[in-house]
């Protein structure tokens, strides 16, 4: 049972300090994990899981939960050396995107740290980290993991300094790096460094990626086959290479049976293994079933909420993964292509854990995953997926061998909603909403059932949805369905909204400045959302962020898979012209974008947003900034 913070014992939690670890009777530590984020005690927190899956492997484990890495460095020494290796993480975000928006303007916020404070947290804070540790304990072993590092594990663009940096080994001084979800791999290089193989032995193990010292020092392994990726020197000179270094990433990454990566780096050579094969049920059970607590530590008691903790406190996450490949995602890239479904015995148990908090007040904030309808989805003939490398199984159209029948999300909705104490359970997660109407489903019956019921009983008045944009080449280059499903899907959901007597309203998100996105494109959007009673807030610019498609086409300027040139938005004033479409209807920017429409000769765009008089109206729909 969950119970108050003030009410569990501090060895509930994971040691943060010495004296906690000696009040579990512990005098020295095996692994000493350092996080970018507050230590928040639950399985949506990559430390926490990694800690805990530790823990379960009979090791002594402490956290040092954002270290200050200003002063003397005495949080990073406070517990010494530990036996095996210290684990680093930038936290649940890439510490660049948590601190800067796609303004390059610091954000006022850390939804990540006790209070909101912006401040605890550096730049590249793994490279950081990783550094400061090689300093104090050069002997002692660093193994990074998390969306930081797992994204950076080859050369890549770095939107912030606006250039190509190796991979993050190389920039870190690091010895091993885990990409993806890190339960797998971790748990096999625990078991080996229990049998005794020392930690720069452990070369075999895959979703794992060092540096051998030369070509000659690269490990033999007839199980995969190995691919070469162009060299980071080669990268740094020719930009086409370097986007065709990133499909070839992207295309084993998918695989299930993946090739061994090899680029050469400033001497080195980089080595990544494949990575493991989707997570059963069992073992995704298990890495939710292990005793959190649910809490923040203690300590941050009188420093304030943690906003990310807060907004999933009381959800549950019943999947990880995404099929849909989106080009600015990074998703895919990090929790892999397939889905790995929790059971719904442990979903239930999970939930009964929920309902005991003694400040659950009966509603379900969200159940879902990085794609909310995406449960229990998979290939109908496994030997189809695991010859397939394609990113996305929905684009440019459903795969025949894709399952998409809901209705086990359906059954599973209906249990939460009918379980003791929930008073109601709604979905937040984003929707995909191409699955939902495809022309050629053989189970329309049970997609009927699902947007029923999903409509009907699970949206807490206001439903988030992404169409990202609504013209069609711009969607194609975003690896997105067609605009006429948002229309198709907010007609339905409108319909059943009246139907039941129901308030409720869809909030769409879309992104301006994305590869191949021209501004009159941008003036398209915006008259086919007023035309649909929009007046947008809930947008935001295209972030460059490493490994996704869309980076690599904004840095080198062609799609890494055709080689063919893509226009791009790139300079602050081009970014500033795309995103003021958004905001058509404010007085400040009439003006403007009616001389603009003018010069694009778009005057009908003109008249539909404001008018033959120029003075616009239309009913509208407004949302909170996103």
């Amino acid at each position: 049972m969950t119970v108050k913070t003030d009410e569990l014992p501090i060895t509930a939690w994971l040691p943060t300090t010495m004296k906690e670890a000696q009040k579990r009777g512990w005098d020295e530590l095996d692994v000493i994990l350092v996080s970018g984020d507050a230590y928040v005690d639950h399985p949506a927190f990559g430390t926490a899981v990694m800690g805990r899956i530790l823990e379960s492997m009979g090791l002594k484990v402490a956290i040092i939960a954002q270290p200050n890495w200003r002063d003397d460095l005495r949080d990073f020494k406070k517990f010494g050396a530990p036996k095996y290796f210290f684990g680093v993480t930038s936290g649940n975000m890439d510490s660049m995107v948590n601190k800067y928006t796609a303004g390059k303007r610091l954000r006022s916020e850390d939804a990540y740290t006790p209070g909101g404070s912006p401040n605890f947290r550096p730049d590249y804070a793994t490279m950081t980290y990783s550094k400061i540790l090689k300093q104090l304990y050069p002997d002692t072993p660093v193994m990074l993991g998390g969306i930081e590092a797992s994204l950076r594990r080859v050369t890549h663009y770095d939107f912030w300094a606006d250039k190509l940096y190796p991979n993050i080994l190389t920039l870190s001084g690091a010895d091993m790096l885990v990409y993806g979800m890190g339960e797998q791999p971790m748990r096999e290089v625990v078991k080996l460094l229990l049998k005794g193989v020392p930690f720069n032995k452990i070369d075999t193990v895959p979703q794992t990626a060092f540096l051998a010292k030369d070509e000659s020092s690269v490990p033999k392994n007839k199980n995969w086959k190995t691919k070469e990726l162009t060299s980071h020197e080669k990268c740094l000179k020719d930009k086409k290479a370097y986007a065709r270094n990133f499909m070839h990433v992207e295309v084993e990454s998918n695989r299930q049976f993946a090739s061994r990566l090899l680029q050469k780096v400033e001497g080195k050579v980089l080595v990544i293994n494949p990575p493991y094969q989707t997570m059963t049920e069992n073992e995704i059970d298990a890495s939710f079933d292990l005793p959190y607590t649910r809490l923040p530590h203690p300590k941050y008691k009188d420093r304030g909420p943690i906003s990310a903790y807060e907004m999933i406190k009381f959800s549950l996450n019943t999947h990880r993964g995404c099929f849909g490949g989106c080009s600015f995602c990074t998703i895919s890239a990090h929790q892999g292509k397939m889905i790995a479904s929790r059971s719904k015995k442990s979903i239930l148990k999970e939930l009964d854990q929920i309902t005991k908090m003694p400040d659950f007040k009966g509603y379900i904030s969200d159940i879902g995953g990085p794609s909310a309808n995406m449960y229990q989805m998979k290939g109908i003939d496994q030997s189809i997926c695991d010859r397939c490398a394609a990113p996305s199984c929905i684009f440019p159209k459903i795969c025949h061998n894709l399952d998409t029948n809901p209705q086990k999300m359906t059954e599973l909705y209906k249990e939460v909603a009918a379980f003791p104490k929930v008073k109601k359970a709604f979905v937040s997660s984003g929707l995909r909403y191409d699955l939902m109407f495809d022309e050629k489903s053989k189970h329309k019956k049970e997609d009927e059932a699902y947007v029923e019921q999903l409509v009907t009983k699970h949206v807490s008045g206001r439903l988030k949805v992404a169409p990202e944009h609504t013209e069609d080449h711009v969607l194609e280059m975003m690896r997105k369905p067609s605009f006429k499903y948002f229309e198709i899907f907010k007609t339905k959901f409108e319909a059943l909204s009246r139907k039941f007597g129901l308030n409720q309203q869809i909030i769409p998100y879309f992104i301006s400045s994305h590869p191949a996105c021209r501004p009159e494109d941008m003036a398209q959007l915006a008259a086919k959302t007023k035309a649909l009673g929009y007046k947008l807030e809930q947008v935001q610019d295209f972030t460059p962020t490493p490994m996704t498609v869309a980076t690599e086409i904004y840095y080198s300027g062609y799609h890494p898979y055709s080689m063919q040139p893509v226009q791009t938005a790139i300079t602050l004033d081009e970014k500033t012209k795309q995103r003021d479409f958004f905001f058509w209807y404010k007085p400040e920017n009439k003006v403007k974008i009616r001389h603009y429409l003018t010069k694009l000769n778009l005057d009908k765009v003109s008249i539909n947003l404001f008018g033959p008089d120029g003075r616009g109206s239309a009913h509208s729909t407004r949302h909170p900034r996103r």
